[in-house]
């Protein structure tokens, strides 16, 4: 047997197969990209819609350099404002949207996206009734974990990223001009 059918044509065979599955990976992003993008972003407003239900719609808000603060958008009717923003959690990454009224009172907290431990951290990511604590209390100042709000027994280090999050989002509020 040759050298070519027991080394080369082996090696090129797979070079072959990369680079025609490489192409067939790229056309499915392109293709799919602009559609993933657009659910996001209508999932995004939706979630807006759901935190400020009194705004018509929504315009972001330029010019707000916030450590940890994604996006800022006003209501349109000047019902509020809601606030993307993130911490690292006990699990990685966790997004919250705060609205705020036009009082400077956080209105509701939400969160958007979590991996908390399931059972424990999940608790602070994933019920209402924990993100309600934060409902009505004072968007002027930063909010203290066990001052102003009580941490989920068992998930102090998910509560500290909810209560962190929250925090940037009223450092961004108290920046918007």
């Amino acid at each position: 047997m040759s050298n070519w059918n027991k080394i080369f044509k082996p090696i090129v065979v797979l070079c072959i197969i990369c680079i025609v599955i490489t192409g067939a990976l790229a056309a499915t992003n392109s293709a799919t990209a602009p559609v993933i993008a657009a659910a996001t972003a209508e999932a995004q407003r939706l979630a807006r819609m759901e935190l400020l239900p009194e705004a018509d719609d929504f315009t972001r808000v330029e010019g707000i350099e916030v450590e940890n603060v994604s996006d800022v958008y006003a209501a349109n009717n000047g019902t509020g404002w809601v606030i993307t923003s993130t911490a690292k959690g006990y699990g990685g990454t966790m997004t919250v949207m705060t609205s705020f009224t036009p009082e400077g009172q956080v209105k509701q907290v939400k969160v958007t996206d979590a991996q908390e431990t399931q059972g424990i951290g999940s608790n602070v990511s994933a019920k209402k009734d924990y993100w309600d604590k934060y409902a009505g209390l004072d968007g002027t100042a930063p909010l203290t974990l066990g001052t102003d709000v009580d941490a989920y027994g068992g998930a102090t280090i998910s509560s500290r990223a909810l209560n962190s999050a929250v925090n940037s989002a009223i450092a961004a509020y108290n920046a918007i001009p």
